[in-house]
């Protein structure tokens, strides 16, 4: 599946409308962006604490969830955005390839 497409098919599960400014309904989707995030760093916390870093298959399968649920509101957030998701998944190269030819991939801060 085109991420173009999945963004789009993936509207009729949001319970609200994008409004073209920020609001409630965009907040929702920031908020449930970093509370399945967490969900997802929860995990794996957990995998260290009570299973030595050993995963299961079934740890596996509930990170993939996680992630599918990370997916959906990042998928959302940026069809509020009017932002499609290739265009999301372009950038991400855009600035990883400049990064490594200025010889900065590693390191911190946005702008290097």
């Amino acid at each position: 599946m085109e991420l173009n497409d999945f963004q789009a098919q993936i509207a009729k599960y949001d319970l609200f409308r994008p409004s073209g400014k920020i609001d409630m309904a965009m907040l929702d989707k920031v908020l449930g962006l970093t509370g399945e995030a967490g969900e997802v760093a929860d995990k794996f916390k957990k995998l260290i604490r009570d299973n030595s870093c050993e995963m299961t298959a079934a740890d596996r399968t509930a990170i993939a969830k996680e992630l599918g649920d990370v997916f959906w509101y990042l998928a959302t957030l940026a069809r509020y955005l009017d932002i499609p998701l290739e265009e999301v998944a372009g950038r991400v190269f855009e600035k990883l390839d400049g990064r490594t030819a200025r010889g900065t991939i590693a390191g911190s801060g946005d702008e290097r």
